[in-house]
């Protein structure tokens, strides 16, 4: 979760290097450790350092080796040994304590630009090559790690923090009018090439970026795998492979003294949590803490019972965050409310609380979201498959098996129809408030079904649901949501559930029994957790926690007041419903995007100030 920026000259003047240094000052609420820069001409790399892995404690970047590879980089590489064998094989000998960026360096030293198919892990980074005088940036596979750059006037700029690649005085602050549209539609930006500023890009998640002074080249490195198999002879080598691979995720995140836990009762991050609990008690001893999050004065919440029970089950300590009723966009503070974009969250305020807790107990916190979206159960596409296939047997015997522990409940079936063959019905309401400015151009209505309709590639024969999850941008986003440039605290989520292996085994599994109720997940924790626990259904809350927080608000709260004047021209504010009292959910959640994006716009533009100076004044 360091802070990384650079500045590279195509056009051959030389770098500026109070400018460098000024970006660089400007990442210090990510990187409190060490800041520091390195310039070679018309190149220049900066790097604001926290520490979250004992490698790190020692390691100052940027850093370089053979006196020709340059690298500043966010970057956490897992299996580490095993890279160390191979780049020993490519005749490189990275020491043992060698840092993670040092590792990468040898493997780009080794490979080049393909150095990306060897490396395991959450990275950003950037590489300057003097020899061929180019430079090369990555992003890791799902995108955990943000890369943001703009070119302007023959100057390539880039950071993992957006608003450092703001401050660059050769980008403007114009908007990006289909991101705008995008948000008010469905929350969020659709494009994960683009920003909410015409001029900031992003790097998609699996794709590098090479530079030099005649050429700027993307390219895709990996995709969600489609033709992975694995059939093991009976189903406890199936469990065993999974517990080895979980096990390993975990410990992989768990490489410094101190580990936070978001644990929220569920199966997946109390099996995060029971794994992290089992790894501590080998080798290696971290201290653990569990972080639950409940809204028990807004609305019915089992959440503290269950993640309770986890913790005293696991003997993990455990701080609730409760939700309680609050003013919408409460906190004014710019450097606070200045989110590098739209975010669909008009109680953020709560989230940088939840974070702030967090910080004052550790630097790194495991989260288990992604299960649900790889475990994704459909019985057609895998019965298609086996009959394609003519694998009759086994076609046979797990239909006998679906049909017997399948139960379709009388009331719901269509329902739960749309559930198990993953058919259902566009998501949402088409808000009719956009400004027409804003919607004829760019076809609303198209858009909204283009991205309602879109489930991604629906390739793989036998997970089609799992695996175009993995294809969609909303990943990312929700990554970037938790990542230190937004919430401006210095805590690094990691998610061992996105560890490649473990999702490249999930894409090659048959589905069922496996992901029928989880039951790998289930049957892998038996004996680690509560019976409770394994048992417990998948529960939604009664109420989303953003839905009960409006409705508990005064009626003034979210009046379209006080608006600033570019507001009209991504909506019509007399159309704009009413949000007190309404009972549909759906148009709550919908119907705060336009109070979120005009309270962005209000700060967005106060991040913009004189970056020479304030460097020079800290």
């Amino acid at each position: 979760m360091s802070g990384i920026a650079g500045i590279f000259n195509r056009n051959g003047k030389p770098v500026d290097r109070a400018l460098l240094q000024a970006l660089t000052h400007f990442l210090r609420y990510r990187g409190p450790d060490a800041r520091e820069t390195w310039s070679f001409g018309a190149v220049g790399l900066g790097h604001a350092m926290v520490r979250t892995t004992r490698e790190s404690l020692n390691e100052r970047q940027p850093v370089g080796v053979d006196g020709r590879f340059w690298i500043t980089a966010d970057a956490r590489i897992d299996y580490r040994t095993e890279l160390g064998a191979k780049l020993e094989g490519a005749g490189r000998k990275p020491s043992r304590t060698a840092s993670d960026a040092e590792l990468i360096l040898h493997a780009y030293a080794a490979w080049g630009s393909d150095c990306v198919q060897y490396l395991r892990g959450d990275f950003s980074f950037a590489i300057w090559d003097i020899r061929e005088r180019q430079l090369f940036c990555a992003r890791d596979h799902f995108g955990v790690k943000p890369f943001y750059y703009a070119e302007a006037g023959g100057t390539f700029i880039f950071s993992n923090t957006l608003n450092s690649v703001r401050m660059h005085p050769l980008t403007t602050d114009e908007l990006n009018d289909a991101a705008i549209l995008d948000f008010l539609l469905i929350g969020m930006n659709w494009n994960d090439a683009t920003t909410t500023f015409r001029d900031v890009l992003r790097l998609p998640p699996a794709h590098s970026l090479t530079i030099s002074a005649d050429e700027l080249r993307l390219r895709g490195y990996w995709k969600p795998p489609i033709d992975g198999r694995i059939r093991h002879r009976d189903e406890a080598e199936y469990l065993e492979h999974f517990r080895s691979l979980l096990n390993q995720a975990v410990h992989e995140r768990m490489r410094t003294d101190r580990v936070g836990i978001f644990l929220s009762g569920g199966l997946d991050s109390s099996s995060i949590a029971a794994t992290a609990r089992r790894v501590t008690g080998n080798s290696e001893r971290a201290e653990l803490r569990a972080f639950t999050t409940v809204c028990e004065s807004l609305a019915p919440d089992i959440e503290r019972r269950f993640a309770l029970k986890v913790a005293e089950h696991l003997q993990i300590p455990i701080r609730f965050q409760n939700l309680k009723r609050s003013e919408p966009f409460r906190r004014t503070d710019v450097n606070e409310s200045a989110w590098p974009e739209p975010i669909a969250e008009p109680f953020f305020a709560d989230v940088l609380d939840g974070f702030r807790m967090i910080e004052a107990n550790c630097r790194v916190a495991l989260n288990g979201e992604g299960n649900d979206a790889l475990m994704s159960f459909q019985m057609t596409p895998y019965a298609r498959d086996l009959w394609r296939k003519r694998e009759w047997r086994r076609l046979l015997h797990e239909m006998v098996r679906f049909v017997r522990v399948r139960r379709v409940p009388a009331r719901g079936a269509a329902a739960w129809a749309q559930k198990l063959f993953g058919k259902g019905p566009l998501v949402g309401v088409l808000p009719n408030w956009i400004s027409p400015d804003l919607a004829q151009p760019r076809r609303v209505r198209e858009r909204w079904e283009e991205i309602n309709g879109r489930s991604g590639s629906r390739k793989h024969p036998i997970v089609p649901t799992a695996h175009a999850s993995l294809e969609l941008p909303t990943w990312a986003q929700f990554f970037e949501s938790n990542d230190p440039g937004v919430t401006h605290c210095p805590v690094e989520v990691r998610y061992p559930f996105f560890d490649l292996r473990i999702v490249e085994f999930l894409l090659a599994i048959p589905p069922f029994p496996w992901f029928y109720e989880k039951m790998l997940l289930r049957s892998a924790m038996a004996g680690r957790l509560p019976e409770e626990i394994l048992m417990r259904p998948k529960t939604p809350m009664a109420t989303d926690p953003l839905v009960a927080q409006v409705r508990a608000c005064d009626e003034t709260a979210l009046d379209p007041m006080n608006w600033v004047p570019e507001m009209d021209r991504f909506v019509d504010r007399a159309a704009m419903p009413k949000l007190a009292g309404e009972d549909l959910e759906e148009k709550v959640r919908i119907g705060v995007r336009p109070h979120c994006l005009n309270f962005w716009l209000q700060f967005s533009r106060g991040v913009r100030y004189n970056l020479v100076a304030e460097a020079g004044n800290g």
